[in-house]
């Protein structure tokens, strides 16, 4: 399928591309001929179980990425076999003589837990995650909050729009302090390695806009930023889109659960 058809048959692309087209940063101070529309690129999550519902490896994905005419690749943390430096390597040739850069790494934390040693755990996580996008030249990582884990199976936690009892004995309050102190460690790292963290507005405390927007304020540090996904939003989905804009350097937009198109942004004006 060449990239042209593609874009002009999918609606979620295109889509996509005229919310992509919506940011003037650069025309704001260039003429409107100088500004360069941001690029689609695709998680490998999309094409995981594209085939016969087998699961494809993270090199076909990314083969499967060029043949459909994308420009870069996201890829999911827990699709890959391994994580030695050899394979990350070959993930990253792999993307260069296909033509594709690879755009981010989405990657899964929590730090919703009174448990010190957990949340340390979880901190050391994220730092490797971190070195491991170092290494493949990726310039940003999806973050989560993580959630209270009282709801323990997910499809009533989405019957229930992602709201979940909190852990009986501990206040919301306490919840954001324990995921600022994470990130905070996590952010002092990525300065380190030029890696910026997209705090993803997925469930637990980084549900709502307003969650994810107080968690990056308050820890101030450029190298903390927002991914926005589009779908992860259950009610007053445009104000949350226009709240989360601003702050976004990656924006994820999905036909379905299983179909995942994204590209970097630096910054949207809604």
């Amino acid at each position: 399928m060449q990239r042209r058809d593609f874009i002009r048959n999918s609606a979620t692309v295109a889509t996509l591309s005229a919310i992509g087209h919506a940011r003037p940063a650069l025309a704001d101070q260039h003429d409107e001929k100088t500004f360069v529309p941001n690029r689609i690129a695709v998680s490998t999550y999309s094409f995981w179980r594209y085939r016969d519902d087998t699961k494809l490896t993270m090199p076909e994905c990314i083969d499967l990425a060029a043949e459909m005419g994308f420009d870069g690749v996201e890829l999911l943390r827990i699709q890959m076999e391994d994580d030695s430096a050899s394979y990350l390597q070959k993930l990253k040739r792999q993307a260069f003589i296909n033509g594709l850069d690879l755009v981010g790494m989405s990657t899964h934390q929590g730090f919703v837990t009174p448990d010190q040693v957990k949340r340390q755990a979880n901190v050391d996580k994220t730092i490797g995650f971190i070195e491991m996008a170092y290494q493949l030249g990726i310039p940003t990582i999806r973050v989560n909050t993580g959630r209270w884990g009282t709801t323990k199976s997910f499809d009533d936690l989405m019957a229930n729009q992602g709201i979940e009892e909190r852990l009986e004995g501990y206040t919301e309050n306490e919840g954001f302090e324990w995921v600022i102190d994470s990130l905070a460690q996590c952010v002092k790292h990525a300065e380190k390695c030029g890696v910026v963290l997209g705090l993803e507005n997925h469930w637990g405390l980084g549900r709502t806009a307003e969650g994810v927007l107080r968690i990056i304020r308050e820890i101030d540090s450029p190298w903390l930023r927002a991914t926005l996904d589009t779908g992860n939003f259950f009610e007053r989905r445009v104000e949350q889109y226009r709240m989360m804009a601003p702050e976004a350097v990656y924006l994820t937009f999905r036909g379905s659960r299983r179909c995942s198109f994204g590209f970097s942004c630096g910054h949207i004006r809604a």
